[in-house]
């Protein structure tokens, strides 16, 4: 991507070194969603397993489970969430814009929330809402928020599609399909409010092993 989400600065601060890690190895896996952590750091011995985890690919994604991307997926929509509740409350959206940009926020809410089931229903434990602590700028004005926001679903579109193929269970490959359907949609919606375009990719495109080390490794070394 071009632009990068929060000017590349972290914003997420898990509570447990286990939910960092966690979320590092399928971001690696999927290519997107790396940079946005910070807070504890892991061992040299657990940096290297990650490391070799990422670099292992298809064979990581098989020794995963479902619960594992859904959790990895459930982090990313209490990010979205909480950026487009924050973005709303600013107060700098009106008419036409914030008609289109409430629905979202409520899509948002919404999947966490279908995400959170799901993975109760596979009788695992959703991973606990980190801290977000956002860079200073990112609510101070229209534009600031509505650049960010449609990186931010670019980021979106990518992290389902990338999750695609490493999900087992047909009933929850459906459902990603859905949220992916819907997120693409609010990438266009964003895209056409400043300007740009709305249908970047014929076919949505993944990040490469050698990106996503580049991107993980500083986060962890």
């Amino acid at each position: 991507m071009a632009d990068q989400l929060f000017g590349g600065k972290p914003v997420l601060q898990f509570s447990t070194g286990h939910d960092r890690r966690t979320f590092l190895k399928w971001a690696g896996l999927v290519g997107v969603g790396a940079t946005l952590a910070a807070g504890v750091v892991p061992t040299t011995a657990q940096a290297a397993e990650l490391k070799s985890g990422i670099r292992a690919g298809s064979k990581a994604a098989k020794a995963g489970t479902d619960i594992d991307i859904l959790n990895y997926a459930l982090t990313l929509e209490y990010l979205e969430a909480d950026f487009y509740a924050k973005g709303i409350q600013a107060g700098f959206l009106s008419g036409r814009e914030l008609d289109l940009v409430t629905p979202i926020a409520d899509h948002e809410n919404q999947h966490v929330a279908a995400v959170t089931q799901t993975i109760t229903t596979l009788g695992g434990t959703p991973v606990a809402k980190p801290n977000i602590t956002y860079p200073a700028g990112v609510f101070d004005s229209r534009d600031n928020f509505l650049k960010n926001a449609s990186v931010f679903e670019e980021l979106g579109v990518t992290a389902y599609h990338g999750q695609v193929p490493l999900i087992q269970s047909v009933d929850i490959l459906g459902a990603a399909a859905s949220i992916a359907g819907v997120e693409s949609r609010h990438a266009a919606v964003i895209a056409t409010l400043i300007g740009g375009n709305p249908f970047p990719n014929q076919i949505e495109k993944n990040a490469s092993m050698d990106t996503v080390l580049a991107a993980v490794t500083p986060l962890i070394s």
